[in-house]
């Protein structure tokens, strides 16, 4: 692995980030010493915004203690014999596992090479381009919106058509309630001739009060209603 200056192209759709490599450049000749940083400058030809005398620097502190930790981790040996296997580190098992040891190292270079960029360090400028913002917009099509609006229409003048009618016919509001079928129904009789009739809900109620009613079976083999005389 080396240290270079890559240029990405960056995209977010969706909420999801998408980068692309375009170009990597490194400089074979840099050397790190002791006290001085490793500064690498790419041509102005590498990118657009490329100024040769700007350059990019790594720390020699980062990247001595970044060598040492790769030295002393990337340092072992192993293998498998008869008797088994024995490696001197997980890592080194992991290396010797790996079917494309190329490809798990530019793995690695590229997880370390994010997790660098990602450090908020103060030092990076702003990032100049084109943000994308959502916003919502409602398109009607009224041909999809017109029979449910009819369907709507036509009940609510089916609603008032009833209310009329039933207003002018002097239509007794009964709704569901039981007492309607019970005084009115065909062959029940649970009023005496005595009584006046009874018609409104209120009045059925009433009288419901006043009367006991048994359930007999009939002499067709039915079964009905009828009210029990008063003592």
């Amino acid at each position: 692995m080396f240290y270079c200056v890559a240029t990405y192209n960056a995209s977010v759709s969706d909420g999801m980030t998408n980068q692309r490599l375009l170009a990597s450049w490194r400089n074979d000749s840099a050397r790190l010493d002791a006290s001085s940083d490793l500064l690498l400058r790419p041509p102005a030809s590498f990118a657009d915004d490329s100024d040769p005398n700007v350059p990019y620097r790594v720390s020699h502190v980062a990247a001595h203690a970044i060598n040492s930790f790769m030295s002393q981790t990337f340092t072992g040996s192993g293998g498998i014999n008869n008797s088994g296997s024995a490696f001197s580190s997980d890592v080194m098992q992991a290396l010797y596992d790996s079917s494309n040891l190329t490809r798990r190292i530019d793995n690695l270079a590229t997880a370390m090479s994010n997790n660098i960029r990602s450090q908020d360090d103060n030092v990076t400028g702003p990032a100049y381009g084109i943000a994308w913002t959502s916003e919502t917009y409602v398109h009607v099509r009224w041909a999809w919106f017109a029979f449910p609006a009819t369907l709507v229409s036509l009940a609510v003048l089916f609603l008032l058509g009833t209310i009329i009618e039933t207003s002018h016919r002097d239509v007794l509001v009964w709704k569901s309630n039981n007492l309607a079928l019970i005084f009115h129904g065909r062959s029940l009789n649970l009023s005496s001739p005595s009584e006046k009739p009874v018609s409104k809900l209120s009045e059925m109620t009433d009288r419901a009060t006043k009367i006991k009613a048994t359930l007999i079976e009939s002499s067709e083999g039915g079964w009905k209603l009828c009210q029990e005389e008063e003592q």
